[in-house]
């Protein structure tokens, strides 16, 4: 799927006013929501948030020819720590394997952990898919826009999963920012593809979402 293909109108630096799918007649059922354009006749800068491995395999491969992807781990939300430090060994792994690049962002477990514990507090007992879900997603993709000053655009793999809401995650990635770049990264298979992806790696795939509440589901 080709995103950029040097049209005259390219989008310039730091105008992303024709990121959104209404700007080209299409709609948000579609996957991708940029065409035609380039920044400054290069590729975009992006800030790749990444929940674990075998979801950064599929999206990856749809748009690593079309963006200067820099991968960003950031989930103080997996628990316990030595599940959390599995997948990002696995992350980490999988990365050096496929020469893609990795933000060397780094944060303190504790810390960030206790934080995502406050950011979610009163919706623990929430059924999976629900308001502990919109808060955990919220609280990294906030972050994620942080760090994401360097980078022309920002984005998570977290639309790859089935049990994610798309519409959720890209109506609250917008209103952080006109940087955040739309997507629904199960569309066209993506998460089928990103099992076969999986299985060709030999990747560790996890049985649950990341927090102890999840596993209840």
């Amino acid at each position: 799927m080709t995103l950029f293909s040097g049209h005259k109108n390219d989008i310039r630096a730091g105008d992303f006013s024709d990121l959104d799918s209404t700007s080209r007649g299409r709609n948000d059922n579609d996957m991708m929501n940029i065409e035609n354009c380039k920044i400054d006749n290069l590729k975009a800068k992006l800030l790749l948030h990444s929940c674990c491995a075998p979801c950064l395999t599929a999206v990856n491969g749809k748009i690593d020819a079309d963006f200067d992807i820099s991968i960003l781990w950031y989930n103080p939300n997996i628990e316990p720590l030595e599940e959390h430090n599995k997948r990002l060994s696995v992350l980490q792994n999988f990365a050096d394997e496929t020469a893609i690049q990795l933000n060397n962002y780094k944060y303190d477990y504790r810390e960030e952990n206790d934080k995502w514990h406050e950011a979610i507090a009163g919706f623990e007992n929430e059924p999976e898919g629900g308001k502990r879900c919109e808060k955990c997603i919220e609280f990294r993709l906030q972050r994620t826009k942080e760090l994401s000053e360097k980078y022309d655009l920002f984005t998570t793999t977290l639309s790859v999963s089935p049990h994610k809401n798309a519409k959720f995650i890209n109506e609250f990635g917008k209103k952080l920012s006109p940087k955040y770049l739309k997507s629904d990264f199960k569309k066209e298979n993506g998460y089928l593809r990103s099992i076969e992806l999986s299985k060709e790696y030999e990747l560790y795939r996890q049985n649950y979402c990341g927090c102890l509440y999840s596993t209840k589901y």
